[in-house]
């Protein structure tokens, strides 16, 4: 059986199969993912508005907003920095280890949080191979800020090299070299060819890795020693509330991640609109090609 067009029929193009399809997506999709939301928020305020403020005005609570907040306001910038500064160098210039360098990139994606966690307590613990030398230096990497950063930059380091490598791929490196036999330097190539081209892309792998850091729980369950008002970031702060029976303080902690989420889907929205979106440059799960020059 053909179209009229001459086409053979799709997968899909009857309209009982078409909605039996849809139908089972939005059903699977409201289970999985708007029921899970709902309930967050219906628990959160199940003991009334008041116990929903008193839980987030709780010293330990508040500690844990300040913790995440300020975890992401050092890990977010650096890798933000070293996902454009890895797009660049992959798709700029061709140097001997250029694929070693994409599989780097890859490694968080292919690795558990906890194994990675696990990791760093051989690399900065007290028994692992700089643990020594930074104890008798005074200084503190895990159980503290700093090992709680650098667990959380770890996890989320692929994001923004992710979404520029294969869009500054597909753009090429004409106008760059234009611009550089124009005489502009390589600073003003950047900010005026580069970035212009780049930023929605840019700013949709930000707001990915924002979110990623302020919910990862992980990697920096291990490293921070989840010592309640001391490193608790906010998803540690939600676990022992729900270990301490108080589930309605834990649904109350984690409506603030749910609200980052839905925050961080409207931002995606909208930076898809923008030019950002899949649809307007190369596939995430393709393979990543080298440029040619």
């Amino acid at each position: 059986m053909r179209h009229a067009t001459g086409r053979p029929p799709r997968i899909g193009d009857r309209p009982a199969i078409r909605r039996t399809l849809i139908g089972l997506v939005l059903i699977t999709g409201a289970l999985l993912i708007l029921a899970p939301l709902l309930v967050i928020g219906v628990q959160a305020f199940s003991m009334g508005v008041g116990y929903f403020g008193a839980t987030i005005a709780n010293p330990d609570t508040r500690h844990a907003i300040f913790l995440t907040v300020a975890t992401a306001l050092i890990a977010v910038p650096i890798n933000t920095i070293f996902g454009v500064a890895a797009a660049w160098a992959v798709t700029k210039y061709d140097f001997w280890g250029r694929r070693f360098l994409i599989v780097i990139i890859e490694i968080p994606f292919s690795i558990s949080p906890i194994v990675a966690g696990v990791a760093y307590l051989f690399v900065y613990g007290l028994q692992g191979l700089f643990g020594p030398m930074l104890q008798s230096a005074e200084i503190k990497v895990l159980f503290a800020l700093p090992g709680i950063v650098l667990a959380s930059m770890f996890v989320t380091a692929p994001f923004v090299a992710r979404e520029l490598i294969p869009l500054m791929q597909a753009q090429g490196r004409d106008l760059e070299e234009a611009a550089t036999s124009l005489g502009a330097s390589g600073w003003r190539t950047f900010f005026s060819v580069t970035l212009p081209n780049i930023k929605w892309a840019l700013l949709y792998g930000v707001v990915l890795c924002n979110a990623r850091v302020m919910g990862e729980f992980g990697a920096v369950s291990v490293v921070s020693g989840n010592i309640r008002g001391q490193t608790n970031t906010l998803p540690l702060h939600i676990e022992l509330l729900y270990h301490d029976y108080n589930s309605v303080g834990a649904f109350a902690a984690a409506s603030i991640l749910a609200l980052l989420a839905v925050v961080t889907i409207i931002a995606k929205v909208l930076l898809e609109r923008q030019g950002a979106g899949r649809r307007s440059r190369p596939a995430l799960a393709a393979p990543i090609v080298e440029a040619k020059p």
